[in-house]
């Protein structure tokens, strides 16, 4: 079992845009491409007549069909939330979007119930300088990444933020910046010469869980193809096993997931791997019920941790955690391997690490990437 079709640009059905925005590159672009696809093309001069135009279109168009271009009012660069009581990585975001073209069951977004559309923020021409901004230590390594509240790369071959950042990076090695997508387009940052330390990374599940779980994005095949091509092309890798969901015999699905990976990924360019099981927030199994009502992604079991979201019992995450950690540190030994959001003990359990905070695990994957990879 599989994804269907992967889902693009060119299914947006409505783009909705101030007039007075397109000076900025992003939006012209933009407006200039979806011509091609078809797609209502309607102005709003305010945020009022927007809402207008959002509540007309809930009863018609579902909302990944709907594309918003607005200004971002807040900070583009900030420092991932994070969990309390978990230890972190302290990675950092841009803000470049708001959801997102797949339609994934468990994604977290599920939870913002009054969004409606995907909201593609314009004001990003010079979205470098809030990364030069923060990232000025020249010692540290900066881990950077665009696909916390989107997907990097779903239309990045128009918007063209991923080459832009690249290449206004790329002389700054201990910067690695993160694009991860459970998509296959990659084919237009290929030819770009100056790579720095870019990372292209996959969100990669089984085919059972890409099946019932991962809407229009591509196969598990697809993005895996897409891997080795970015690879070979001189990009940095990494891959993110997060949710790894269970199910009858799902450890020999994922185990056949990571030989697929051994048979064709260069280990000497992935840059790190995480993992972490499937976790949700209270509230959000009601959500899932009523939005998709077939779905047997909450049916088992699960208990509320140090950080009041629900999880799988500690002992059986240790089990898969131990069980994927073992096998990725053979295939890719020089990888940084870590989880995301969990716990000191469940760490020390699975690598014998003893953090004692966020900064710790901080520390030690910088000294891997520099160790490895610099």
């Amino acid at each position: 079992m599989e994804a269907g079709k992967l889902k693009t640009f060119y299914d947006i059905r409505v783009l909705l845009f101030r007039g007075e925005d397109l000076h900025y590159t992003l939006a012209s672009r933009i407006v200039d491409k979806i011509s091609l696809s078809g797609a209502k093309t309607l102005c709003y001069k305010d945020e009022e007549e927007l809402g207008r135009y959002i509540e007309t279109f809930r009863n018609i168009y579902d909302s990944k069909e709907v594309l918003i271009l607005k200004e971002f009012p807040g900070r583009k660069f900030q420092k991932c939330p994070g969990s309390p009581g978990v230890i972190c990585c302290n990675y950092y975001l841009l803000n470049t979007c708001f959801n997102c073209l797949y339609d994934c069951t468990y994604c977290f977004l599920n939870s913002y119930l009054n969004s409606y559309g995907i909201t593609q923020f314009i004001n990003l021409d010079k979205l470098h300088e809030s990364i030069f901004e923060h990232a000025s230590d020249a010692s540290r390594m900066y881990r950077i990444g665009t696909g916390e509240f989107t997907d990097s790369l779903m239309m990045d071959e128009i918007t063209g933020i991923a080459e832009n950042l690249i290449m206004r990076t790329s002389r700054h090695r201990n910067i690695f910046l993160e694009f991860k997508t459970k998509s296959d387009c990659v084919d237009h940052l290929l030819p770009i010469k100056e790579k720095g330390s870019t990372v292209l990374a996959w969100t990669l599940n089984t085919p059972v869980n890409i099946s019932r779980y991962e809407k229009d994005t591509a196969s598990l095949d697809s993005r895996v193809d897409a891997a080795a091509k970015a690879g070979d092309a001189g990009f940095y890798l990494a891959f993110h096993f997060d949710p790894i969901i269970t199910y009858d015999g799902f450890l020999n699905d994922y185990d056949s997931v990571l030989n697929k990976l051994s048979e064709n990924i260069n280990p000497g360019k992935v840059v790190w791997v995480s993992l972490g099981c499937f976790r949700y927030s209270p509230g959000f199994k009601d959500i899932i019920k009523h939005k998709y009502r077939d779905s047997v992604l909450t049916c088992e079991e699960m208990f509320p941790g140090v950080d009041g979201k629900y999880r799988y019992l500690k002992k059986r995450r240790i089990e898969i955690y131990s069980f994927f950690y073992k096998k990725l540190r053979a295939l890719f030994p020089l990888a940084y391997v870590y989880f995301c959001m969990e716990s000191a003990d469940v760490w020390y359990s699975v690598t014998g690490n003893d953090f004692a905070s966020s900064d710790e695990l901080e520390a030690a994957m910088g000294h891997s990437l520099r160790s490895n990879f610099l």
